[in-house]
């Protein structure tokens, strides 16, 4: 029987996939554990491999469609097998006549049974009455969706079928609204004629909707982009933010900075950044501050005995937060490898999901665009986040003499969920982040 390839599920919280790209294409051979897709995740990308060695075949979706997890993408024939093995195939019926028989009997078999959600959601897109289509099991699934439509699709009328109703993905006619485009005008690639969101975009508005229209290139919010649109939105409805800013004299810190890479330079080792450093001396501060580093669930605060600190990194795709963890544990030196391997592949597409969970903290760093003081939208489910502006130049008051002198001034803004962190709570721990930065050689110890 031919070998069923599933959308596989990577994470808990997974439930569903983008596909990015087919290495492999209707009818190649395939060997197990070969690289067939990549796919995107909330989270990461994916490289998802065959499940069993033989040829690839009955592809249902193309690349950038949105596929559940557990959902049947494709099958893989043994030697000697045909499409015809497949489980639940119906042949094309070769003409109107035969294609009307087949609706009779189908229509014949139909029992009262219940539908999967995406069986549903399928038959809406398609525009079919799910109470007409027969199930194969205990309740209709996709499967049975689409061998009714292949099994009526020649017929001279299909009753059941709205009128009205054009089969497109969500993400299609989100386009369609977006760029005037209308579904009567698009041809679709998908499977029985369903138009995607690639479809819309190769499609050019008619003169009388470019009339109306200015000139836009519209990404489609999907795949990681729509998941961090959903995650920060969430985060600010769910959660009462608290900010608090503090400036801090770096004036060590550079000078720490300028000692460690020289050492580096020596030993031939990875350079040392300013958020290297940082992220060991918030690591300090935040055992000094377990509410800070902290998560909310079930009715409970569960105060992390891992440091483990998550560096926002910006990617072609949006946002994506690598981890270091157990931070507290690392030298100054291991922490810039971590940082310096995980922005390295975070960049290239090759992070793996334990680069991305178990974030307890995270940090965003937005000095080296010159951004002197931003507020930061906490990362869910952790109850904190650190944002941190350029150094700038500025005059302060040194000593109890007034004296002013030109110091390296940072701003570092912390964001809270008050449901779990108070006002003085916060402002502890930037205290102490301020005293450790101000004083660095308390670390003496850590470093090397």
């Amino acid at each position: 029987m031919p070998i069923p390839f599933i959308m596989p599920k990577v994470d808990m919280d997974q439930e569903k996939a983008t596909i990015l790209s087919w290495e492999k294409s209707e009818g190649d051979p395939v060997k197990q554990d070969e690289t067939v897709l990549v796919v995107e995740t909330e989270k990461v990308a994916i490289d998802v491999t065959s499940p069993a060695t033989g040829t690839l075949v009955g592809l249902k979706y193309q690349v950038g469609d949105v596929v559940p997890v557990a959902t049947v993408i494709a099958y893989v024939l043994k030697p000697g097998e045909t499409l015809a093995d497949i489980p639940e195939n119906i042949a094309k019926p070769a003409d109107d006549k035969a294609a009307s028989e087949v609706l009779v009997a189908h229509q014949q078999s139909i029992v009262s049974v219940p539908a999967s959600p995406l069986a549903m959601r399928v038959a809406n897109e398609l525009g079919i009455d799910i109470a007409l289509v027969p199930a194969s099991g205990n309740r209709i699934s996709r499967e049975d969706v689409e061998a009714y439509v292949a099994a009526t699709k020649n017929a001279a009328t299909i009753s059941h079928i709205k009128t009205d109703k054009i089969a497109a993905t969500p993400a299609a006619r989100r386009l369609s609204r977006e760029t005037g485009i209308s579904l009567d005008t698009v041809t679709g690639s998908g499977p029985f004629g369903r138009i995607q969101a690639e479809d819309v975009k190769s499609t050019p508005l008619t003169s009388s909707q470019a009339a109306n229209e200015r000139p836009a290139e519209v990404i489609p919010l999907i795949g990681m982009r729509l998941k961090i649109a959903q995650r920060l939105q969430a985060s600010f409805q769910e959660a009462p933010h608290i900010a608090e800013t503090i400036e801090v004299d770096v004036t060590r810190l550079e000078g720490m900075k300028k000692h460690l890479n020289e050492a580096a330079q020596l030993k031939g080792t990875v350079k040392v950044s300013m958020t290297a450093i940082l992220v060991k001396l918030i690591s300090w501060a935040l055992e000094r501050n377990p509410y800070i580093n902290s998560s909310l669930a079930n009715d409970s605060i569960y105060l992390w005995k891992n440091v483990n600190i998550g560096i926002a990194t910006a990617i072609d795709s949006g946002l994506i937060v690598p981890v270091v963890h157990d931070a507290n544990l690392l030298s100054i030196s291991q922490i810039a490898e971590r940082i310096n391997d995980l922005s390295v592949r975070a960049r290239q597409n090759k992070l793996e999901l334990k680069d991305v969970q178990r974030g307890t903290f995270t940090v965003s760093n937005l000095g080296m665009y010159n951004i002197r003081q931003f507020r930061a939208v906490i990362n869910p489910p952790e109850s904190a986040i650190l944002a941190v502006g350029a150094s700038i130049r500025k005059p302060v008051v040194v000593d109890k003499n007034d004296t002013i002198s030109v110091r390296p001034i940072i701003a570092f803004t912390l964001a809270a969920d008050h449901r779990v962190i108070d006002g003085v709570v916060a402002a502890k721990f930037l205290n102490d982040l301020a005293k450790v930065i101000e004083y660095p050689e308390i670390l003496a110890s850590s470093v090397s």
